[in-house]
């Protein structure tokens, strides 16, 4: 069993009395004293730090990166604007889902953050572009800070974060350091990811933690908070053999990049993925509600009635929101269901009722 990777935080989270459990081929906090339940709301009313620099950064140099990247990934890379980043997808030949990303165009590069379980298999798939200059970025750590008072407390030790807007990328400099800075996140609140060179890291995270309103948050609140925001996890929510519109990304795919768009195609899975875009999706991920207190997760079968049938589908992530005081789950499930329809999930030999509603459970809260 190949040894697990450490974050350059891995000392501080002992130090602030982490549980650190095997993630994605590295050692990661998953939840601190505070408690799960606690993190969490902490991160809504407040700034809860997260260290995601597990996931991988990877820098995208030449003339035509944006036009080379776009060979992989169906979004308009050639329209983003210098010191702005896109959500973006890695397809494959049969039009599943290999990785979803972040892309921000730095002026002179691309720099793309992918999922840290996939991170290798996108270098290796990056590896055949021609044209482009790849390079790992093995120097940096990433961490993200995200609330209702993640600009407020950033702008203390950066005064320019507080003129970012959503999805803006530019550098900082921090006591003669050169922060990357993205205004963004996966927790459906407001909040940066801020890629600092490893060796600075924990000295820039301190710096945060002195502020009392921000508090080191782990893997199990950083779950709960994506999924009351109806955010997919890749391998939950998406795989390689989930397609972008059964994962509800379609939004991803601009016009240009579809059926008679003038940038139509050119990337892997390019004639399915626009034929189901086209005529919709047969199944869809769709949120539910369990009607009782129980939590249902990943893998619970799912039915149109309270006795006898085949399975209609499977929960691909579920637990207990917080935020909204109850269990919530997304799976796919087939089209034409609509919110307030009620279906059943076989929990432990017993059918559930669970009701359809729409997505996201908790409204984002993006500076637009």
């Amino acid at each position: 069993m190949a040894e697990l990777r450490r974050t350059p935080l891995y000392d501080l989270h002992l130090a602030q009395g982490a549980k650190m459990v095997p993630y994605a081929g590295w050692e990661m906090p998953v939840q601190y004293p505070l408690g799960v339940m606690a993190e969490h709301l902490h991160t809504r009313a407040h700034a809860g730090l997260f260290d995601v620099s597990h996931m991988g950064q990877i820098i995208l140099r030449g003339a035509d990166a944006a036009a080379v990247l776009e060979t992989l990934v169906p979004a308009d890379i050639q329209g983003l604007a210098p010191g702005r980043q896109r959500y973006g997808l890695f397809t494959g030949p049969e039009g599943g889902i290999l990785d979803d990303l972040m892309i921000a165009n730095k002026g002179d590069h691309l720099l793309l953050v992918v999922n840290a379980s996939r991170a290798e298999h996108d270098l290796a798939h990056l590896q055949g572009l021609q044209g482009v200059t790849i390079e790992p970025v093995t120097d940096r750590a990433l961490l993200a800070l995200q609330g209702p008072e993640a600009a407020e407390v950033l702008a203390r030790l950066v005064p320019e974060a507080a003129r970012m807007t959503f999805m803006d990328a530019r550098d900082a400099d921090w006591q003669g350091v050169t922060l990357w800075l993205t205004r963004s996140g996966y927790t459906g609140e407001d909040g940066y990811e801020i890629s600092v060179p490893a060796k600075d890291a924990v000295r820039l995270a301190e710096a945060l933690l002195a502020f009392p309103e921000v508090a080191m948050i782990g893997l199990g609140a950083r779950d709960s908070l994506r999924l009351e925001a109806g955010l997919p996890l890749y391998g939950n929510d998406m795989d390689d053999a989930t397609s972008p519109a059964r994962a509800g990304l379609g939004w991803s795919i601009p016009k240009l990049r579809r059926p008679g768009g003038a940038r139509a195609g050119g990337y892997p899975g390019a004639e399915a993925i626009g034929a189901e875009l086209a005529e919709g999706a047969r199944v869809l991920r769709t949120g539910l509600r369990p009607q009782g207190r129980a939590p249902i997760r990943e893998g619970v079968e799912l039915f149109a009635g309270d006795e006898g049938g085949e399975a209609i589908g499977k929960v691909r992530s579920g637990g207990f929101g917080p935020s909204v005081g109850g269990p919530i789950a997304m799976a796919e499930l087939p089209r034409g269901l609509a919110p307030g329809d009620v279906i059943w999930a076989e929990l432990r030999g017993k059918r559930l009722p669970v009701e359809v509603v729409a997505l996201p459970f908790f409204k984002p809260n993006y500076k637009r």
